[in-house]
């Protein structure tokens, strides 16, 4: 498939995970990518790609400043043209810590990454794509933006924040064709989830990790990224302010303990 054809492609947090696997999905399908991260693992993203012939460039940058933003996206403008998708995937986790522990510094530096860094994106490059006649913008949220006990406190706030920014901002863009949608992914091995995976297989008890989901697994970051790359795609012309949830089926009912499989 082709579906990003010399399109002009921007993915943060692409270090590792889901940001990842979706910036070498959308090389794979002939986007110009530059992959952004503040960690310097951004550049083995970029050199998976070229090395697979596609076209990437990386860029070690804050997606929660401003100026950082803006210097991405102009990189994007001066070395491809423009810029058609954006995909506001970085994010950080904030620990584990419960309310009334997770101190007001906490809680400032999860905000600014995981919602203050798809707004500035949005505010940023949505202008820029209305020149072109327009774009799309995905922001990663996730099932804690939905229910609680998915993350901590700040996480859960700032995911469902990101939920309620794609739809203020997608009728705040009405009539620019800057389409603006979420994923709500559900437990994904990732960077930021590796040491749940690692206690786990410490304790030889991996395979009960996602055991809650009717799945009975954990998800990929390429079925993440799918899911990602569909919402940006021409395919998905007529969905705009909408958050994708894919999570096994684990937000579908409420909490109960999974009936055992039939003989």
């Amino acid at each position: 498939m082709t579906r990003f054809n010399n399109k002009s492609i921007i993915v943060t947090g692409a270090a590792s995970g889901i940001g990842r696997a979706s910036a070498k999905m959308f090389a794979a399908e002939g986007g110009k990518v530059i992959c952004a991260d503040k960690s310097p693992d951004v550049h083995a993203t970029a050199k998976a790609i070229t090395e697979a012939g596609g076209t990437a460039l990386a860029v070690e940058m804050d997606a929660g400043s401003a100026a950082d933003v803006q210097a991405l996206v102009d990189k994007a403008i001066a070395e491809h043209g423009g810029i058609d998708v954006v995909y506001a995937n970085a994010g950080i986790s904030g620990g584990m810590v419960g309310l009334l522990d997770q101190l007001e510094p906490a809680w400032h530096e999860v905000l600014q990454v995981n919602l203050i860094g798809p707004l500035l994106a949005i505010q940023i490059a949505a202008p820029e794509m209305a020149k072109r006649g327009g774009g799309a913008i995905v922001c990663t949220a996730s099932v804690a933006g939905i229910n609680s006990g998915a993350g901590s406190p700040a996480y859960s706030a700032s995911k469902a924040g990101v939920i309620s920014l794609v739809k203020t901002a997608c009728q705040n863009l009405a009539g620019t064709n800057v389409r603006v949608n979420a994923i709500c992914p559900g437990l994904i091995e990732t960077g930021m989830t590796r040491p749940i995976f690692e206690r786990a297989r410490e304790r030889g008890k991996e395979d009960m990790i996602g055991q809650l989901n009717p799945m009975r697994r954990y998800g990929q970051p390429e079925e993440i990224a799918a899911g990602a790359l569909f919402l940006a795609s021409d395919q998905a012309s007529y969905v705009n302010g909408h958050a994708l949830v894919i999570d096994g089926g684990l937000t579908s009912s409420m909490p109960i303990i999974p009936p055992k499989p039939r003989a």
